[in-house]
């Protein structure tokens, strides 16, 4: 699953979640967007924070509510109750387990 800012319809940054049914891997992707655009997009659609240039941390809840009713996999549910087990397991989630914590890459061509 990504979560992506990029420059939208109307040149305002906006974040969207893609590729829903890949559970196997989770990271905020940054089109050609300031880190600022960036900060602002994420906090506007209520999916999380960008902590630094690397660092991101998304709301667990406002995840799953953006993915879940886009999932086509049958064992999504299951899938993503796996996710955050490994997550809580490496140190990535929020000790009260509303937050992930995730990398940030570079999506310029998105």
């Amino acid at each position: 699953m990504i979560v992506e800012v990029v420059t939208g319809a109307d040149e305002h940054p906006e974040a969207r979640v893609v590729d829903v049914d890949d559970l196997g891997r989770l990271h905020l992707a940054l089109g050609v967007v300031t880190d600022e655009e960036a900060a602002q997009a994420l906090e506007r659609a209520g999916l999380g924070r960008l902590q630094d240039a690397d660092t991101a941390f998304l709301d667990v809840a406002a995840l799953r509510a953006a993915a879940e009713p886009r999932a086509t996999a049958e064992d999504w549910v299951t899938r993503w109750d796996a996710m955050v087990a490994s997550a809580r397991a490496k140190g990535w989630l929020s000790a009260d387990g509303s937050a992930l914590q995730v990398h940030v890459e570079s999506a310029a061509g998105a």
